[in-house]
């Protein structure tokens, strides 16, 4: 369907202008040409079109809009032509003419004419001819084409070998909107011819300013609002993807990668199960790791860190399961039993944020029961780190554990906490197609015997989810089995695991290998949203694709078959359908195991698959270039297969089983009849035998290195016939979606490379994405919503469509809004934003269901497959709408193959085995008439058979009688950062260019690593077949291949690159806006890498009949020096200008041994583009590794546009005896544009902006930066330190403490929060601290509160912008009613995070006022750029280049050491007000004020604090570290003094370090692992370049700390004052000042500082002091302007370790700080001292009193009665071996016990870090003892002591003594609520209390798992410090001194024993009452009976003789 406008004129206009008209419908809209002076008329006689795919609607409008023309301003209206088609709807055909309409809606005089014709598909509205328009534009053939954009016009006019497309039928359009320089593209349409007399179209392509251009589309629009379509990436020249095509050359799956994962097992808490021993195992795929075991208690205390290495593809990473389990009571002997396990993959933990989970708690389930529920949790930190990936760990502060577990569930974002069991169901119902997998021989030996024929295969089918396996059963010999069977996983919902696998196997008595594996992604089948779906799948087939399908006994693909790397040929297809099921657990019938089960199933119907249809594929080869070399010498054909269908040698298995003929196995011999529906002659039965592949043919040489087939005229084709279930709609759904995407991703490129190249607008361009983006996900839920076949419609297929309807259609509307955020300031958030919908449209564009197979090309030489290319069937599948179509459907396309498998890693990988030019087209049958109209036009069809009616047989080759002789010139410019192919470190590089079958080099350039070639390739007759005009707009690509020379041997390749030429017509005229070419940059690329930019532009150039006398003239003499070389041209070289280059010598570092000698007379050579300087000669590089000369400089012409200019290349070179000369190694400085002089305005740093958040840090604000008060003189600046007037204070304590490195909150504040504090009836505890008490350690955990705070702080921010934004979004779309219902969406889903983040904020109301420093939690020079403030540090590289997946050759391996310098470079003639300054030394040219390089002497004193998350080096999983300090020759073991057994050491140490600069600059600082036997490991080490630091404007000799005291932890470190440094510093940086003047102010420059001016010795006396004022200063030293830079404050920074043998993965961390002192300035004080905080000796008095209400568990054997015999068990934490035991109170009959009992428990407690620490060995063959850190808690249990079994638990309580509940006075107020509801209740600290008493309740679990009471305890606890406990000591139980009185309890224990009778009489009474009664009566009832047998016989015989 389309819809046609013919614009013929605009009559009556007014006056003489340039006139142009836009077009308009449905949103699309298009430009005619400009027409110049044009006066009352203007005849624009232009054709538009629009292809349209839903039916026109009546009331759509057509808007006509003529301007006048304006190249400098917007263009003004003239008027307007609406019209409504409702007229055209319903006769398709119609002429008009009509005034137009203005501004106000009046009509004015001009008149405007046009014709309208509405074309649909079935021709329900008029049909009409091609060529019926009334006014054709006159032609040459008088035949008037359009481009019709659906190819339904085209009727070929078919004969036995008729031309392939007659001149009438209608051109194929190629529609891409990519192209740059394709006006003719965005869907104007005109004659070709008269295209090419117009050349291009000025409307566009002037190359003028994009403002301009802007303004005239969008009228006088408001410059916020433009926004550019790709259209007029036409004129920016955006390199564009026209120019690059975007080809990935090697398979990147499938190599193994590094990976580390560390899991930290912290603690466990709520473990169901009573006294238990717990032990954690930590699993990974099959490795297993173990905690070590706590006794007696369901919440252990671990922490203890695990570290996994593997060396796995990331595929087979990912899919890992990660699996915790809780074991109790395992040993040596036995396995114990199973608390719970908890299992994720380990590509749920990848893709986290920071790749980590920290600090989050695992729910434990069991999979044995799934009715119990949770079974515990387990708090540990998960992280995965890969090569290259570092973590961020958030900092280890003294964490608090009142953790709120809920909150923190060890689950990924957007996984509800409560997961539900579920039932996966797999049914798995056949598979077809299967390979053979064994040897014929046995079969055919069987077949001799027997007589039967069997299959070659056994398969069966593997599924493996969240590390479980099931497996059907096996069907013998079948290469078509049939199982019917379903398995069933019971897994949590969500589960945490991505993929489900799923293997066909075959069975095997040796071992079974796989045939072809599928993974079911379960993000892609399921849906979580709130109108989401649960998984489901199917039934669907899904392909497999593997290795190649002949058997061979070994097959070197295998690893394909098992999913890894992409599959090189169709190996099978199973039908499988998958469904999960919620159980709902409470119900009985279900069946509690998680065991796989695997049940039979009845057959599925066909229908339910789909309908078969018979597709058809068409291929042509229309060039088959760069065939590698080594096949060049033998016959090469190339095969084309789609599924096993066109797979001659090992396709189609017949199965024996089966006579009748399957729809889809089609045999060699015999030749299938197949329906021919041809348009001409009704229905008729024609012969079609596929053709799968090309003939044989000897391919001829290209040049040394490829060869390329003779092909020339005539093209083979190949052609296939299959049958499959019609599911296209689903790859339909996908082209659609992909195509939005790929538009996408070019826009997106387009405002990336505008950002890059730093053109105007971005914006605007990103707007034009957007707009696109919008409608085209309209346009998507447009089409998808067509009424679908029920064929197969699975329910996926619907949950799916609904789901992509709905992300299009929010996407479309978000994309709107964002559209109208879109400014200049915000285009990078934006993007990023956009970003994330490429994302999701990729992913929704993924169709999991698969239908059609891909289509795989394999070339074949003698018989093997050598390299194949595999095409997914969606992009070349063919549909009547055209946005449904493939991409490359019915397009030519270049194809590269390569290797297969493995043999295409590496540098096999690297070439070409061969080039294609393909076209392809895949159809249903009956559509097949169009197969031909995208391949370009004059051919003839070659067919098999001839014949008639055989119109409609595909041809077996096309013979071209059009061909186009071309001339290609390649401009080759120059080439930066390639690889170094040498050992010398550098390459000599020469470029090889590839056309059709054509191919040259440039000249070799020597040794450089960024030739400037400056080279014009020219290339005559290229002979390129196919219609001119379709050749200019998608000419075939060039390939630029780059190698290196080397004397022996072939060429080394480098890298390759991929271009476009831009095509001139015989007929156009060469000049602007296209022509000459722009240079542009092309990435080159080695296999996967990035290997350097190539810079160059390509012209593809018609010869027409007057030959090359048209051409524009190659000028330029061949270049005298070089030969025959013709030099780039003159328009298309760059425009170059003067530059002077001063570059600064400093000195030489570290340079390693060239050939085993050492260097010791260096030089540098610095070169750009051809011109350069050497530094002064190095006499003694041992001696002194300085240049003597510093500055030295030269001239050079380098082009005006800074992105062109070439790299600065350094050299050093050795100079030996007899002047030779040995290069020691090279750098080449990529972009100069750092070192761009750009005079003294722009180095002004204004000051304001200096205090934007850097890096997380504020500068100090915490005073107010109040802007000049009138009465300073004008140009001052006032920085006050008073108070501001008193604000809400609490609200800005945080601001404030997130603001500056120390806090100062006013202390006259302070006091007003403590009063308010008392008034509520809190306790003030936190009263100020006691200096004595201070340490160095309080200021550093106050500081890392501060970070935690800081970084809280920022997450919150964060969040909130995060929110905010969702909102902008959500509100532009959603109206106002979506609004509430979204906003409440938005909030429930980042709360969790706010109130995470925010927690830290509300905790502290107020914190200690301690000095504080700074924690880095990074690298110093990190935030300080480096110190490369002006001495920049350049490594050095020599040797050869490894490849990016090549680990053996790393970067650091080529580095031979370091050049340390700086460049300045500035055009000519410089301005001379630089050179008027004052003290100028015209000798150091801009490198004024730079100190001098000879050597120094500095004492160096190294800080090291501690080091965290070692990797562990012993055997036990631990480590014995201790440091190793290097600095030049000086190094220092500090061996004796190592930490045993420990990954998080505290060392506290200093060590002091004399060393002389330059030598000896390099600091090394190592943990080492000690071992008692063998040397000791490295575990990691860190180096810090001392010199830059020392010479760094930043001042990085000795941090400055925050405030001035004179004594204390706080007393100043540095030798030099405040005043002093204050003082230098102005002095160097020529600032005036420092003025100090009355009432604490100072001056300097032109800012004013206000602060405090007195300071308080140790004996309390003030003193006036200036020092706090100059501190203030130097604390805002990057306030002061043009000199002003932030100065290293007092601080610690956090370093990685790293160790060479796994490069690139950190090691741990160590926390270290350095300072520095020259030698001839007074020496500094002793170090500061930083040693461990000794834990306090405390004594922990538990006196138990009484016990209450404890349940009773015995039945007293004589009285019957319930009774316990209670004692109570106490100890801390971690030192259960000193557990200790009341006395029993036996038989207490109402739960009552009394104990008067005391237990002493001395410990060792770190105040600050809250925790106990404890010294043991580990084990009896430990070395030494280890030392243990771990939370104070206190655990008292109460049992029932039996004599003779096992005593029995009944309850415990377990209180932290930092924080646990108050005890209740009496035992009555003790509830359960005291341990359930712990958040809520006020707590209390043992250690500040010091003596408690009260009640607590004891608690256990029932059979539920319910916590119930079973208990009280009256305890008294009291603390004392040893000292104190020394001076009152207590005896414990009841011993002296101190003794408690016995216990009053009453005698009812004894009862029986003192008093029998009444012991006896309870017994008869009581018990045996009823029993006594019993038997009484029994005897009674007994006597009577014996008494009436006793006279029952004298009786009778008396009677009977009647006596």
């Amino acid at each position: 369907m389309a819809l046609l406008v013919h614009l013929r004129s605009v009559t009556e206009l007014r006056g003489r202008a340039d006139r142009v008209a836009k077009v308009a419908f449905r949103g699309l809209s298009f430009y005619t040409r400009v027409l110049e002076n044009c006066e009352d008329e203007a005849r624009f006689d232009e054709t538009f079109r629009w292809p349209v795919a839903s039916k026109i609607d009546g009331n759509e409008m057509l808007e006509i809009q003529v301007f006048n023309y304006s190249k400098v301003f917007t263009n003004r209206l003239i008027g307007t032509f609406r019209m409504v088609l409702q007229k055209v709807v319903e006769e398709a055909h119609l002429e008009v003419s009509d005034t137009l309409i203005d501004d106000n809606n009046t009509a004015i005089q001009t008149s405007i004419t046009i014709e309208i014709r509405y074309q649909t598909v079935d021709g329900s509205v008029g049909a009409w001819s091609d060529g019926e328009f009334l006014d054709v534009p006159h032609d040459a053939e008088g035949v008037f084409q359009f481009e019709s954009a659906s190819l339904l016009s085209g009727h070929s006019q078919g004969s036995g070998g008729s031309p392939g497309r007659s001149s009438h039928s209608a051109p194929a359009f190629r529609r891409a909107g990519k192209g740059v320089f394709s006006a003719m593209k965005l869907g104007k349409s005109r004659t070709y011819k008269e295209e090419q007399k117009k050349g291009d179209d000025p409307a566009f392509l002037e190359n003028e300013d994009l403002d301009r251009k802007a303004m005239r589309l969008g009228g006088a629009l408001d410059p916020d609002t433009i926004s550019l379509a790709s259209v007029t990436a036409v004129t920016t020249n955006v390199s564009n993807k026209r120019s690059k095509p975007d080809i990935k050359m090697e398979p990147s799956a499938g190599r193994p990668v590094d990976y580390q994962i560390s899991v930290t097992v912290i603690e466990a808490r709520q473990l169901m199960g009573l006294n238990m021993d717990p032990v954690v195992c930590v699993e990974v795929g099959e490795e297993k790791k173990y905690t070590s075991m706590k006794e007696s208690t369901n919440c252990p205390y671990y922490n203890e860190y695990f570290v996994f290495d593997f060396h796995v593809p990331p595929d087979i990473m990912f899919d890992k399961i990660l699996k915790l389990s809780v074991i109790h009571s395992k040993n040596l002997l036995r396995s114990g039993t199973l608390v719970g396990t908890f299992k994720m993959d380990v590509g749920t933990v990848y893709s986290q944020p920071e790749h980590q989970f920290y600090h989050k708690w695992a729910m434990l389930s069991d999979p044995d029961d799934i009715t119990t529920g949770c079974k515990g949790y387990v708090k540990c930190d998960i992280a995965v780190v890969g090569k290259g990936d570092n973590i961020k760990t958030p900092h280890k502060a003294n964490e608090t554990d009142e953790d709120d577990i809920e909150g923190n569930l060890l689950l990924p974002e957007g996984v509800p906490s409560e997961r539900q069991w579920a039932r996966f169901y797999v049914k798995i119902y056949k598979a077809e197609g299967l390979p053979r997998m064994n040897t014929s021989i046995m079969a055919n030996v069987k077949k001799a015997f027997i007589g039967e024929n069997k299959d070659l295969v056994d398969p069966y089918v593997q599924v493996i989810f969240a590390g479980q396996k099931g497996k059907t059963t096996v069907q013998k010999s079948s290469y078509e089995p049939v199982w019917n069977e379903q398995i069933i996983f019971t897994e949590m919902f969500p589960p945490l695991c991505k993929r489900m696998k799923i293997q066909i196997r075959d069975s095997d008595k040796v071992n079974d290998v796989a045939i072809g594996t599928h993974f079911v992604d379960l993000r892609k089948i399921s849906n979580d949203g709130d109108k989401g779906f649960l998984p489901t799948f199917g039934p669907a087939w899904v392909n497999m694709y593997g290795s190649t399908r002949n058997y061979t006994l070994m097959d070197e693909h295998q690893d394909l078959n098992e999913g890894l790397g992409e599959g090189v040929s169709f190996r099978a297809r199973l039908l499988i359908s998958m469904a999960v099921e919620i159980l709902d657990t409470s119900s009985a019938e279900i069946m509690s195991s998680t065991e796989v089960q695997v049940e039979a199933m009845p057959n599925i119907s066909e229908t339910a698959i789909g309908k078969m249809e018979e597709f058809f594929l068409f291929g042509s080869f229309l060039e088959a270039t760069m065939i590698d070399r080594k096949i060049g010498d033998k016959q090469i054909s190339f095969e084309v297969t789609i599924g096993n269908y066109g797979n001659q040698t090992d396709g189609v298995n017949k199965p024996s089983s089966m006579t009748k003929k399957k729809e889809g196995g089609e045999s060699d011999d015999e030749s299938e009849l197949i329906q021919n529906s041809s348009e001409d002659e009704g229905e008729e039965e024609g012969d079609l035998v596929s053709v799968s592949s090309t003939p044989l043919m000897k391919p001829v040489i290209t040049d040394r290195n490829y060869f390329h087939l003779p092909y020339f005229s005539k093209k083979p084709c190949i052609y296939i016939k299959s049958w499959w279930q019609d599911h296209r709609r689903r790859l339909y759904n996908s082209n659609i979606m992909d195509k939005i995407a790929d538009k996408l991703e070019e826009g997106l490129n387009d405002v990336q490379e505008i950002i890059k190249t730093e053109k105007p607008h971005p914006e605007r361009r990103l707007r034009g994405v957007l707009e696109e983006l919008g409608t085209g996900c309209s346009r998507f839920v447009t089409l998808a919503n067509k009424e679908l076949s029920q064929h197969g419609r699975t329910k996926l297929d619907r949950e799916r469509l609904k789901s992509c309807i709905r992300e299009l259609e929010n996407m479309s509307q978000q994309a709107k809004a964002i559209r109208s955020q879109v400014k200049k300031n915000t285009v990078k958030d934006k993007l990023k934003q956009v970003q994330n919908f490429l994302q999701k449209l990729r992913f929704l564009a993924d169709e999991p269901q698969h239908s059609i197979p891909d289509v795989f090309i394999w070339m074949m030489s003698n018989n093997k497959r050598i390299a194949y290319a595999r095409i997914p069937a969606k992009d070349i599948l063919y549909s009547i709408v055209d946005e449904e179509t493939g991409k490359d459907c019915g397009k030519v396309k270049a194809v590269f193959l390569r290797l297969p498998g493995k043999k295409g890693f590496g540098p096999a990988g690297w070439t070409v085995q061969a080039k294609l030019e393909m076209y392809f087209w895949l159809g249903l049958n009956k559509q097949r008439k169009d197969f031909l109209s995208g391949l370009p036009s004059g051919f003839e069809e070659n067919k098999a058979l001839k014949g008639p009616g055989l119109q409609s047989v595909p041809p077996i080759s096309l013979v071209y009688s059009m061909k186009q002789v071309f001339q290609l010139r390649a401009h080759m410019y120059q080439a930066r950062s390639l690889f170094a192919a040498d050992s010398s470190g550098l390459s000599d590089p020469f470029a090889r260019v590839f056309f059709s079958t054509h191919s040259q080099v440039t000249e070799v350039l020597n040794e450089t690593l960024c030739p400037t070639w400056d080279q014009m390739l020219v290339f005559d007759n290229v002979e390129l077949y196919g219609e001119a005009s379709e050749l200019r707009d998608d000419p075939p690509i060039i390939v630029i291949e780059i190698y290196d020379q080397d004397t022996v041997g072939k060429a080394e390749f480098i890298g390759r690159a991929f271009a476009k030429p831009l095509t001139k017509m015989s007929n156009e005229h060469y000049g602007p806006p296209r022509f000459p070419p722009q240079l542009e940059y092309y990435q080159i690329y080695r296999g996967n890498c990035a290997a350097g930019d190539l810079l160059a532009a390509f012209e593809l150039l018609q010869i027409g009949p007057a030959g090359k006398a048209d051409l524009p003239p190659i000028d330029g003499p061949t270049d005298v020096d070089r030969g025959p070389i013709l030099p780039v041209p003159l328009g298309i070289r760059p425009v170059l200008s003067r530059y002077r280059i001063e570059v600064l010598f400093w000195g030489l570092r570290d340079l390693k041994r060239v050939n085993l000698a050492q260097v010791d007379r260096p030089r540098v050579d610095i070169e750009c583009a051809g011109k350069g300087v050497q530094s002064a000669l190095i006499q003694n590089y041992k001696k002194n590794p300085n240049f003597s000369t510093l500055v030295k400089w030269f001239e050079v012409d380098l082009p005006e546009n800074e992105l062109l200019h070439p790299p600065l290349n350094i050299r050093v070179v050795d100079c030996r005896a007899f002047g030779r000369y040995t290069l020691v190694g090279s750098h080449a400085v990529t972009s100069l544009r750092k070192f761009i002089y750009g005079g003294p305005d722009k180095n002004t740093s204004l000051w304001s902006s200096a205090a934007k958040l850097r890096n997380g840090y504020l500068p100090l604000t915490s005073g107010s930066l109040s802007s000049c008060p009138p009465s300073h003189p004008t140009g001052e600046v006032v920085v006050s330190m008073e108070p501001e007037p008193p604000v809400k204070k609490m609200d800005t304590v945080v601001k404030l403490e997130a603001a500056s490195d120390a806090v100062k909150v006013d202390v006259n504040e302070e006091e007003k929060e403590k009063k308010k504090k008392k008034k509520k009836g809190e306790d003030s505890e936190q009263e100020e601290p006691d200096e004595r008490m201070l340490d160095w350690w309080s200021k550093y955990f106050a500081s890392i509160e501060t970070l935690m705070e800081v970084l809280r702080a920022q997450e919150a921010a964060q969040v909130e912008l995060e929110d905010k934004e969702d909102l902008e979004i959500v509100g532009e779309s959603a109206g106002t009613k979506g609004k509430e219902k979204v906003k409440e969406k938005v909030k429930g889903s980042k709360d969790k995070k706010k109130s995470h983040a925010g927690e830290g904020a509300e905790k502290k109301p107020h914190k200690l006022k301690v000095d504080e420093l700074v924690v880095y939690n990074k690298e110093l020079e990190n935030d300080f750029d480096g110190f490369e403030d002006w001495l920049h540090t350049f490594s050095l590289y020599r040797g050869k280049a490894g490849d990016d997946d090549d680990q053996s050759i790393t970067d650091e391996d080529r580095t031979v050491g370091r050049f340390k310098g700086s460049m300045c470079m500035y055009k000519l003639p410089l301005s001379s007000d630089v050179s008027r300054e004052a003290g100028f030394d015209p000798n150091m040219g801009m490198f004024q004020g730079i100190p001098h390089n000879d050597p120094i002497n500095v004492l160096v004193r190294v800080y090291v604090v501690r080091a965290t998350d070692l990797h562990p080096a012993d055997i036990n999983g631990k480590a014995d570290p201790y440091i190793s300090i290097k600095l030049g020759k000086t190094e220092i073991k500090d061996k004796e003094n190592y930490i045993s057994k420990q990954l998080n050491p505290v060392f506290g140490k200093s060590f002091d370090i004399e060393a002389t600069f330059p030598m000896e600059s390099m600091l090394t600082v190592s943990i080492y692992d000690w071992d008692l036997v063998g040397t000791d490991d490295l575990i990691g080490e860190t180096k810090i370049d001392l010199e830059n630091r020392y010479y760094s404007k930043h001042r990085a000799t000795c941090g400055i700390a925050s405030t001035y005291s004179v004594y204390g932890y706080n007393a100043w470190r540095d030798p030099m004052k405040p005043t002093q440094i204050l003082t230098k510093l102005c002095k160097d940086s020529k600032v005036d000042g420092p003025h100090y003047g009355p009432g604490g102010r100072v001056k300097v420059a032109n800012r004013v500082f206000i602060g405090p001016t007195q300071i308080e010795d140790e004996n309390g006396l003030k003193k006036q002091t200036d020092e706090h004022l100059a501190l203030m200063v130097l604390k805002h030293w990057e306030e002061i302007p043009r000199v002003g830079c932030k100065l290293v404050p007092e601080h610690v920074e956090t370093r990685p370790l790293l160790n060479p043998d796994k490069p690139g993965i950190e090691q741990g961390r160590i926390e270290m700080w350095v300072d520095m002192f020259p030698m001839d300035m007074p020496p500094p004080g002793p170090p500061t001292d930083i040693s461990p905080r000794k834990p306090k000796r405390y004594e922990l008095r538990v006196i138990i009193w009484n016990t209450d209400e404890v349940i009773l568990e015995d039945d007293d054997y004589f009285t019957g009665e319930k009774s316990s015999d209670i004692f109570v068990r106490g100890w801390l934490k971690g030192q259960q071996e000193d557990k200790q035991d009341t006395d029993v109170h036996y038989h207490s009959l109402t739960g009552e016990g009394n104990f008067n009992w005391r237990f002493v428990f001395p410990f060792d407690y770190l105040m600050a870090e809250e925790k106990i620490v404890i010294s043991k060995k580990e084990s009896m063959f430990s070395w030494d003892e280890t030392e243990y850190k771990i939370p104070a808690r206190l655990t008292l249990q109460v049992w029932d002591a039996d004599h003779f079994s096992a005593d029995d638990f009944l309850g415990a309580i377990e209180l932290d003594l930092n924080r646990f509940p108050r005890g209740a006075k009496t035992a009555k107020q003790c509830s359960i609520d005291m341990v359930l509801n712990e958040q809520e209740l006020p707590t209390i600290s043992i250690f500040k209390q010091k003596r408690v008493k009260g009640w607590w309740p004891f608690v256990a679990r029932d059979e539920n798992e319910e916590m119930v009471l079973t208990g009280k305890v009256e305890a008294e606890l009291h603390l004392m410090t040893a000292e104190e406990a020394e001076k009152n000591p207590v005896g414990l139980g009841r011993n002296e001194p101190d003794p408690l009185e016995k216990p009053n309890r009453p005698d009812t224990t004894f009862l029986w024993f003192l008093s029998p009778l009444k012991a006896i009489r309870y017994l008869i009474c009581n018990r045996y009452k009823w029993l006594i009664i019993k038997i009484v009566l029994a005897l009674l009832l007994l006597a009577m009976v014996a008494l009436f047998l006793y006279s029952m016989p004298g009786y009778l015989v008396k009677k009977l003789l009647g006596a």
